[in-house]
């Protein structure tokens, strides 16, 4: 995992786009959103982790397999790059996390019985709800 972790940090080329929001005549004139671009080809992630990986990054990963995360959160260029290397972090070592198994759950007697029952009832009371017959 930190293998994935450093080539992504040395693969990653940032270029810096204007920002919205607060910051007033500073937002006109600087730079400090950062766009990352990662190539996730380039990361060497095992097939389980890739897929993983793909589904966490969601519209974010483009088709020809880029990655680009757009950090605009803080007003300073630095503080925005360390936004966007973080998320990258949080990203990969989401991938590598295996997901639970389900533990598949066992009914008592009992428990069934009250089930199989509240089934019954409730089909009855649909049952009940057909259209009126005039008899």
């Amino acid at each position: 995992m930190n293998d994935a972790i450093e080539r992504a940090l040395a693969a990653a080329s940032e270029s810096f786009i204007a920002a919205s929001g607060p910051g007033g005549q500073n937002v006109n004139k600087v730079a400090t959103a950062v766009q990352l671009r990662v190539d996730v080809f380039a990361l060497r992630l095992a097939p389980p982790v890739f897929q993983r990986f793909k589904q966490l990054a969601g519209n974010r990963m483009t088709a020809s397999g880029e990655l680009v995360l757009t950090a605009r959160k803080f007003r300073t260029q630095d503080a925005n790059r360390a936004d966007a290397r973080d998320r990258l972090v949080e990203l990969i070592e989401a991938a590598h996390q295996l997901p639970e198994k389900r533990k598949k759950s066992r009914l008592n007697r009992v428990g069934k019985t009250q089930r199989l029952k509240g089934k019954k009832l409730r089909g009855a009371v649909k049952a009940g709800r057909g259209k009126v017959r005039p008899d």
